[in-house]
């Protein structure tokens, strides 16, 4: 794949948007390129285009390490991120983060895969089910920055506390999926601090398959790949087009723009501390439905 979709890629230095590519940090203004109509999307140029330093643990587990350097991407800070791959005994995927930093930094790391459980070049996703396990969502404006509010999900579009199907109301006359085309919004996880907890379920009618993701982090964005053309950059292995809707995306992280919204988790990391981070996909099957 070309990359522009960001396939599979880790995200960072800071995963999702930050508004006009600007923040301030003890009393620093920094200016990041400006990548996303006005502002700034997922680090840059991105990391699925820098060579990590790969090493196989063991036959389940691999590692990859990356040094960011001061001032890479308008960032500031000599950082260092490990991310290790697991696959378990338990039909999970396991990704965990670590990151260290010399100066003050913010960071903000995802895994940006897309999935479509009935498999690649079967359709859409729009029969899939899928519950959230949050009550709020942080609504955007029309550049997709979040506006600081935490809004109800309740009677709204973006209501997934129960299961439901990702396009029974994603064409409604709502302004918050006129401003997504569609959803890609991030979720405030409903959880006490960073534990591992449930965050969402994804489950495929027909195929029966069911994934199950759990994170410690505060949010997961949910994109239900609007912006996918199936030309170009769209085609995957074995030359199957990715049309729009044809995987969606869960992506565990902290709240967009969270450096300039000082009421948001934060995602400043200083010298001495530690930034971790841990999502897990679990898969599992279940019996089809009946004329689904």
């Amino acid at each position: 794949m070309a990359g522009r979709a960001s396939y599979g890629a880790i995200i960072g230095r800071y995963a999702n948007r930050i508004a006009k590519g600007r923040f301030t940090l003890n009393g620093q203004e920094y200016q990041l390129p400006v990548n996303n109509g006005p502002n700034h999307l997922h680090g840059g140029r991105g990391t699925h285009f820098l060579v990590f330093d790969a090493q196989q643990l063991d036959d389940r587990t691999l590692q990859l390490i990356y040094n960011f350097k001061d001032g890479e991407e308008g960032y500031p800070g000599n950082t260092t991120l490990r991310v290790v791959y697991a696959v378990t005994d338990d039909q999970e995927l396991r990704i965990s983060y670590e990151a260290l930093t010399d100066k003050p930094t913010v960071v903000n790391f995802t895994n940006h895969a897309f999935f479509n459980l009935a498999g690649e070049g079967r359709g859409d996703i729009l029969d899939h089910d899928l519950t959230i396990n949050a009550d709020r969502f942080t609504p955007i404006d029309s550049t997709s920055i979040p506006t600081g509010e935490l809004r109800p999900v309740k009677g709204t579009p973006m209501d997934f506390t129960r299961p439901t199907r990702i396009g029974a109301r994603i064409t409604e006359n709502d302004e918050q999926l006129k401003f997504g085309t569609g959803y890609d919004h991030n979720y405030v996880l409903n959880k006490a601090g960073g534990e591992l907890s449930f965050a969402a379920r994804l489950s495929d009618p027909v195929s029966g398959r069911i994934m199950e993701v759990y994170t410690t982090e505060p949010g997961m964005q949910l994109y239900t790949g609007n912006f996918l053309t199936g030309q170009g950059p769209d085609i995957g292995k074995g030359g199957k087009s990715y049309p729009v809707r044809s995987a969606v995306c869960l992506e565990t992280q902290h709240f967009p723009d969270s450096p300039n919204k000082p009421s948001f988790p934060t995602t400043t990391l200083r010298p001495g501390q530690w930034f971790t981070s841990t999502t897990v996909y679990g898969f599992s099957p279940r019996f089809p439905v009946a004329g689904r």
